[in-house]
């Protein structure tokens, strides 16, 4: 079946990438790509932005790694290795981890609801550039002779005038400013969509699972966002104004600033990861050909994460002497929030156990995710019994534990979802041989870069140090996790060189390649840019499964 709607020959054409830039100039084309209102294209557009930052980030973090793989290594002196350590953190969370789940929402809620559009597409595309005016504002830094050297977590006094002179900590904040504002415009939009665009038919009980984890990540971003925007607009007066609230000697508090980030960073370990569940949420079902068990329990689950997240965030600050009471409501609203999380894990086994599982690369990619978020959730339980966490609070225990969940569980999940839907992007399928040697590449150098960070940090070595002394056995472990992240190297090369090799040499994939069954798989690949010539009628969790097995009574259900 080559598409259950049918498009006009002429518009379907005419849509199509390969003959558009056939056809008009490279200026023409850049002018439509810079003022398009196109949800597609501007999902695009967020995917390549997150892939150039992805690249840097990964620079900055092999040049920290190979600095830290001799005792008293002189690579870097101690000034640029703060400054990197800044920039990576930074990069890879607001710039890498967000815009790129953000994208591919972009593109494919839309398509997956029956929608021909977000439903603001101006702000759609406000958003964007926003959001890219940000991360450019944030390395504009590099131009006041350095970037800001206060880790991107920003401790006060860091980021006081005293610590950190000249305007690269201005640059910093602003561009964070800016670019969340941008994020905040995504989360509008998403909502309203989802609420109000949907194809006639699908209630919330029916929308792709995809669909609802973006729908409750857009309501953590409401919620998340404005305090981090509030912290980081106190840090300029605070510089700028002589403002003093986390001025500790004129009477501010440092612990403000931590209460006020962590309150945004514990919500932003689950506005990254809830999109992934989404994406594995779909690809699982697809690739082992059953459906998703217990969607209503998932969905539960997915808003018990959105809720209980919020009220996690000082389980960060164990150690910064809070009292008894306030560690304790802490360490249980962590143990709570791995409840739902475990309702999804053992869901996807289930989903799993007993279907005719495909082993290509999106479900590959899947596996890997599966695996890492489950060490890196363990590890995470382990750090919120608080006299465990004051052990190893501040140590290479914790930055394992962090890269696992966010880094793994995030890259792993997002390139599952990449590999799923590359084809309806451009109508062309990723090579199989290279995604093979992408995950394998990834999934070693992966583990041999952060599991002996858990040991190092078990022996004693600090988090944030930029050179340490030889004899503490601390060596070993450093230069096992240098070669991981050498070996990781080749896998994102190599991801960047299938996406562009394949967009001409890939096999054409047609509407439908992996027989799958939600609305986006109904149109042509690529889609056009009305989406849908006529808005579908949708009467199951399946529509499209359902047109195409209509002699299957165990696909049909209300």
């Amino acid at each position: 079946m080559s598409s259950l709607v049918e498009q006009p020959r002429g518009i379907e054409l005419a849509d199509r990438p390969a003959d558009v830039a056939m056809n008009m100039g490279w200026t023409a084309q850049a002018h439509e790509w810079a003022t398009t209102v196109d949800h597609k294209k501007i999902g695009i557009m967020y995917v390549v932005m997150s892939i150039v930052f992805l690249v840097i980030g990964g620079i900055e973090a092999i040049l920290m790694r190979w600095q830290l793989f001799y005792p008293r290594s002189k690579v870097l002196d101690q000034d640029t290795f703060n400054q990197l350590f800044t920039m990576h953190g930074t990069t890879m969370v607001f710039f890498v981890g967000m815009p790129i789940l953000i994208g591919i929402g972009n593109y494919f809620v839309p398509l997956m609801i029956g929608a021909r559009d977000m439903a603001f597409p101006r702000l759609n595309a406000f958003g964007f550039w926003v959001t890219l005016f940000g991360g450019v504002m944030v390395y504009m830094s590099y131009i006041t002779g350095g970037a800001p050297a206060v880790g991107w977590f920003a401790y006060a006094p860091l980021t006081s005038n005293t610590f950190s002179r000249g305007a690269a900590t201005d640059f910093w904040a602003l561009g964070l400013i800016v670019s969340g504002i941008g994020t905040i415009a995504g989360g509008v939009n998403f909502i309203a969509t989802i609420l109000g665009m949907r194809a006639p038919g699908m209630t919330l009980r029916k929308v792709p699972f995809f669909v609802w984890t973006m729908l409750w990540t857009s309501f953590q971003i409401l919620l998340a966002i404005p305090p981090l925007t509030a912290a980081l607009t106190m840090i300029i007066f605070d510089r700028q104004l002589g403002a003093h609230f986390f001025d500790v000697p004129n009477g501010g508090s440092a612990y403000l600033w931590q209460h006020l980030f962590w309150f945004f960073g514990h919500p932003e370990v689950y506005i990254l990861i809830l999109p992934v569940f989404g994406m594995v949420s779909e690809i699982i079902p697809v690739f082992s050909r059953k459906v998703l068990f217990g969607y209503e329990f998932m969905a539960a689950a997915t808003m018990g994460i959105a809720f209980i997240s919020l009220s996690v965030w000082a389980h960060h600050m164990f150690c910064v002497g809070m009292g008894r009471m306030p560690d304790l409501f802490f360490a249980v609203a962590t143990f709570l929030v791995s409840i739902p999380t475990g309702i999804k894990f053992f869901n996807w086994l289930a989903t799993m156990y007993g279907g005719r599982i495909w082993f290509a690369s999106p479900m590959l990619f899947s596996f890997g995710f599966l695996s890492m978020f489950l060490i890196g959730g363990l590890t995470g339980i382990m750090l919120g019994a608080a006299p465990f966490d004051f052990q190893l609070s501040d140590s290479y225990f914790v930055v394992g534990h962090f890269h696992w969940v966010l880094i793994g569980g995030t890259l792993f999940g997002t390139f599952a979802g990449i590999h799923y839907w590359y084809p309806k992007v451009t109508g062309r399928m990723l090579s199989e041989r290279l995604a093979r040697w992408q995950f394998w590449l990834l999934y070693i150098g992966f583990i041999l870069t952060f599991g002996p960070m858990h040991i190092s940090g078990v022996l004693g070595m600090p988090r944030r140090i930029y050179t340490y002394d030889a004899g503490h056995g601390w060596e070993i472990w450093n230069q096992l996790s240098t070669l991981g992240a050498l070996i990781q190297v080749p896998s994102y090369a190599i991801l960047v060189y299938n996406l562009i090799t394949s967009l001409w040499k890939g096999k054409p994939a047609g509407d439908d390649p992996w027989d799958a069954w939600t609305l986006e798989w109904m149109t042509t690949s690529p889609p056009p840019s009305y989406n849908f010539e006529e808005v579908p009628t949708v009467h199951s969790r399946r529509p499209l499964w359902d047109l195409k097995h209509p002699e299957d009574p165990d696909w049909q259900y209300e």
